[in-house]
């Protein structure tokens, strides 16, 4: 089975559940779930695999094993063109705002995802996927920081490195929602998750 993809312009902010509600309209030959936008002919024009064009919205498909090579340019094109983009077997939205503070941070994910200056929902969401099939969730600023967390028995580790310092700290956490706090917190460069926690120096 295909990897799939959906891009499409939406005004604001979406969930992901409005997002699956959508998809599937336009997988069932509804072309009136979304209005027509110019950026969906431009994304369509720059990534080859866009193989069901209309005017509102693309579907993209590509064989699993260039599904990482091809999902990270869709999700910077559809940026570029001002469309979301639909993750169906992830149940993942890439909205294009709200932002976190730093310029061209990355999330990286255990199952392949690296997304440029992902969306703050898609953040939260994302770390709802750990598991065996995705085992770390991690935001980093190259060369400078990253916080990262994996799921362990009883709960979750979370790590944080200063790059500039070479110092790295980690702790346990018992719950998924203080780890979505710290990563949000991350994002918009506010430390208050390293007063919270009780760290080990790494």
């Amino acid at each position: 089975m295909n990897f799939e993809l959906a891009v499409w312009h939406t005004p604001e902010p979406i969930t992901r559940e409005h997002a699956e509600h959508t998809f599937r309209a336009l997988r069932r030959g509804e072309p009136e779930a979304v209005a027509p936008h110019p950026g969906v002919a431009a994304f369509a024009g720059r990534l080859a695999e866009a193989d069901q064009v209309a005017p509102g919205y693309a579907l993209v498909s590509v064989e699993p094993e260039r599904a990482d090579e091809v999902t990270g340019a869709a999700f910077e094109l559809a940026r570029e063109c001002g469309l979301v983009c639909y993750d169906p077997q992830r149940r993942l939205v890439h909205n294009l705002e709200p932002l976190g503070s730093y310029p061209g941070m990355q999330m990286h994910t255990g199952d392949g995802m690296i997304v440029i200056d992902p969306d703050l929902q898609l953040v939260h969401d994302t770390l709802g996927t750990m598991g065996p099939h995705n085992p770390f969730v991690a935001l980093v600023v190259f060369g400078e920081h990253f916080v990262q967390a994996s799921p362990e028995t009883s709960g979750y580790e979370l790590e944080y490195k200063d790059s500039v310092r070479n110092l790295m700290f980690r702790t346990h956490v018992p719950e998924l929602e203080p780890i979505r706090t710290a990563f949000a917190e991350y994002a918009v460069a506010n430390r208050a998750f390293l007063e919270r926690h009780d760290w080990k120096a790494v």
